[in-house]
C-alpha cells in the first residue's frame, strides 16, 4: 500500500458503518480496497492542465421553453372545480408533520 493510501483500512470503515466483518471479508474487501486505491493513484498521473473543469462530460444547455405571457385558468371555473372553497380560495386539509 503506498503512503497515500495507509490508514484506508476496511475493518476501520466497517467500525464507522455498524457492519461485523468476518477476518475472510476483511481479507477480501481489503485487497479489492486497495486496487481502487491503486487504479486512483494512476489517474493522478495523467496531465489534465489543459482541461476545463467540468460538472458534465456534455455541455449542458436550459432546455426550458421562454417564460411568455399568456392565458391562465379562469378563476371562477377553478374555484366552482375545487372541491372545497372559501372567500374565493381553495381550502385543502390541515397537514402537520411532526
Amino acid at each position: 500500500m503506498s503512503e497515500s493510501n495507509q490508514g484506508m483500512d476496511v475493518g476501520y470503515v466497517a467500525r464507522l458503518a455498524c457492519i461485523d466483518l468476518t477476518e475472510e471479508e476483511r481479507g477480501l474487501f481489503q485487497g479489492q480496497l486497495d486496487q481502487i486505491l491503486h487504479y486512483v493513484e494512476q489517474l493522478d498521473e495523467l496531465d489534465v492542465s489543459n482541461v476545463e473543469p467540468t460538472a458534465h462530460a456534455i455541455p449542458v444547455y436550459n432546455v426550458l421553453r421562454k417564460d411568455e405571457l399568456g392565458s391562465s385558468l379562469d378563476h371562477d371555473a377553478v374555484i366552482a372545480n375545487a372541491p372545497s372553497a372559501a372567500d374565493g380560495q381553495i381550502r385543502v386539509p390541515k397537514i402537520i408533520d411532526q
